[in-house]
């Protein structure tokens, strides 16, 4: 499964939005988000769609977010995750 190119990253622009919209990340290159030093969540895409790699806790987890309802489910994740870093005072 390959990192997401520039046209699976144009397709999923409202998504990346989203995650810009949560504060506190850093989009090291497009699509390549760090919280502080260390990698939070990239994304991929499969000819079974797109995915993205989110940082929870010390382990990586892997989201299909091919549909509304799979997208709603990940940005939730990756806002808790997001809160669970900050509160936790680390990069992840």
């Amino acid at each position: 499964m390959k990192h997401a190119g520039p046209d699976a990253l144009d397709q999923l622009e409202s998504v990346l939005e989203e995650i810009r919209r949560l504060g506190g990340l850093k989009e090291k290159k497009r699509g390549a988000f760090y919280c502080g030093s260390n990698g939070f969540l990239h994304f991929h895409e499969d000819p079974a769609g797109f995915f993205a790699d989110l940082k929870t806790g010390g382990d990586c987890v892997r989201f299909p977010i091919n549909t509304k309802t799979q997208t709603r489910t990940f940005l939730r994740r990756a806002a808790a995750a997001l809160n669970s870093a900050k509160s936790a005072g680390t990069s992840g």
